[in-house]
């Protein structure tokens, strides 16, 4: 790791007293030009406000070819870049229930990882194992979850049958539904769209392709909503003050007009942003900045801890972010999930014109608008039917059991009309497994409740929410049932999940994948495409099948994946 310069001072200060701002809230929309100058510091990673560091790999990794390649994965191109930079992932691990009955998590409703991955295979390379975040390919997509009724604003669907790539385990689905709101029905926003004008965004697939992308979005917008640009690249800069979102032209001319130069200020931007957000906040709005970068800030390691408290206090403040990263070859995955997860908000990959319309127009309100705050889920599992479980995917929102109950614990967001899907891998008592239990206790027996045997309940789900501007949660549990579904009878949405799960498990070269293949993916897929307005699922097709053509050892980039820039 190279030595940072550590540059807080310098940060607080120029960020706070130097850095161009906004007029008073309510004066006349206004653009101005930003000096690009450089400012020469480095840091490699992004640290949370307590100062850990998550591990970072960098690139792509080196793994031995399988025996089987259909079975497994080989090695991904060790030429491709190395400045790329993912949080290492530790699977979960199965766990005996009576040692651990309860499984915690919040809820995770970005999908980058999907995209991203897209953009590896259609460049006909592999992605780094570390890039492939399974709940975010499962959560890609849409499922025909009931709407909620009632006083809740999402709902709850389960689902249980067989685990294909292990027949003696069951798959246990879990899905969140958030309200729908057309356009009409959301409140008014005030909107800051944070842009890196550094050099490093001076490529096709970067600065170019964010412009087009904001441009969709602000055709989006209507009168009663207002939009801020903030740039950053060696210094910070205002260039179009809050400006209501009826003047198309004048926020489109101010987005034509950015250009890429300069090293990368990133906290100094952010800072900007907030405060240009809080001049202009809406109270009852939609109150957001929305970062747009390749995530390669030079701001330093304290600098990065100062951010992260920065998102934090200004999430408490009504203020979220939304995080859309763009580019290759020095893309910074680690740093913006993270900071996308401390300021209550979602992160996205928009590898293409396509993945920006879906992210920025058909799905408006669920990444721009929040109907819920710190989501948590709480599983706890019958002794009397379940042995052990794995949460499939979530590794790093995993809670402890008392975090649940706990309404200071930050937790994930829920947007308008967004869709959440938890998979568990659930060994039945009787089964050979997985895990090797403590042995016995000496002072104390652990047995089932009476009648509890009897009930059938697999599991009770627990969810605990907080509304947008709320402090207090609200609790919803459910019972969950095994009736002994077969896959063949399951939903088109239960399998088509299932599907891009064991996929994600190839990917992964997973010890947890058993007799998962890439033709079992195939198969699973094409005959769960349902109703596919949109062609993604199609696409998740053709995905696996680049991938299975990369693992038999065909090279070559793919004409038929990736965004196009």
């Amino acid at each position: 790791m190279r030595t940072h310069r550590h540059i807080l001072s310098l940060l607080a200060i120029s960020a706070l007293g130097a850095c161009a701002t906004g007029g008073e809230s309510g004066s006349a929309p206004s653009s101005s030009t930003v000096d690009y100058s450089e400012v020469a510091v480095s840091s490699d990673t992004i640290v949370s406000a307590e100062g850990e560091a998550p591990p970072v790999v960098s690139g792509m990794q080196t793994m031995a070819p399988p025996e089987d390649p259909d079975a497994a994965l080989p090695s991904g191109d060790p030429n491709a870049p190395d400045r790329e930079g993912y949080a290492v992932i530790q699977e979960n691990e199965f766990q005996d229930v009576i040692q651990h009955p309860l499984s915690t998590f919040a809820i995770d409703v970005d999908a980058a990882s999907y995209s991203n991955v897209r953009r590896f295979l259609g460049a006909g390379r592999l992605p780094p194992r570390d890039a492939v975040r399974i709940e975010e390919l499962v959560n890609y997509f849409d499922y025909d979850y009931a709407d909620p009724r009632g006083e809740h604003p999402f709902s709850i669907a389960t689902e249980i049958s067989t685990a294909p790539w292990n027949p003696a385990h069951r798959l246990v689905q879990v899905g969140l539904q958030g309200k729908r709101m057309e356009q009409g029905e959301m409140p008014p926003g005030n909107l800051v769209f944070l842009v890196d004008v550094s050099g490093s965004m001076d490529e096709p697939a970067k600065l170019p392709l964010v412009k087009r992308s904001l441009r969709m979005l602000v055709e989006q917008l209507r009168l009663q909503d207002r939009v801020s640009i903030v740039v950053y690249a060696g210094a910070a800069g205002l260039v179009l003050e809050p400006t209501p979102g009826s003047e198309k032209d004048r926020i489109m001319g101010a987005i034509e007009n950015l250009q890429a130069g300069g090293s990368t200020a990133g906290g100094e931007g952010i800072v900007l942003a907030y405060r240009t957000a809080r001049e202009a906040f809406i109270r009852g709005g939609n109150n957001r900045v929305i970062l747009a970068t390749d995530g390669d800030f030079n701001v330093g390691v304290s600098s990065d801890a100062e951010l992260v408290r920065l998102i934090e206090e200004k999430r408490r403040e009504g203020i979220f972010l939304t995080v859309l990263g763009f580019g290759t070859g020095n893309y910074q995955d680690a740093k913006m999930e993270q900071l996308a997860d401390h300021g209550n908000g979602n992160y996205a990959y928009v590898d293409g014109d396509a993945e920006a319309r879906k992210v920025l127009v058909q799905e408006m309100g669920g990444t721009l608008l929040a109907i819920a705050k710190d989501v948590k889920v709480q599983v706890e599992f019958n002794p009397a039917r379940v042995k052990a479980y794995r949460l499939i995917g979530y590794e790093n929102r995993r809670l402890a059991a008392e975090d649940f109950h706990d309404d200071g614990k930050d937790a994930g967001e829920l947007g308008a009309g967004h869709s959440v899907t938890a998979l568990y891998e659930v060994v039945p008592v009787g089964a050979p497994t997985p895990v090797r239990g403590a042995g016995p206790l000496r002072y104390q027996e652990v047995s089932p409740r009476p009648g509890i045997r009897t009930s059938g309940e697999l599991m009770t789900v627990k969810l605990r929410y907080k509304r947008p501007d709320g402090e207090v949660s609200r609790l919803i549990e459910r019972p969950v049932m095994d009736r002994g579904l077969a896959l063949s009878r399951t939903t088109d949405d239960f399998r088509f999940a299932a599907a891009v799960a064991e996929w994600g498990l190839l990917l992964r070269q997973s010890r947890f994948r058993g007799e998962a293949t890439w033709g079992g993916v195939l198969e699973r897929a094409r005959g769960a495409l349902g109703h596919d307005e949109n062609g993604y699922r199609r696409e998740f097709v053709r995905m696996v099948e680049e991938s299975r053509r990369i693992a038999a050892g065909e090279g070559g980039r793919s004409e038929t994946l990736g965004g196009g820039y």
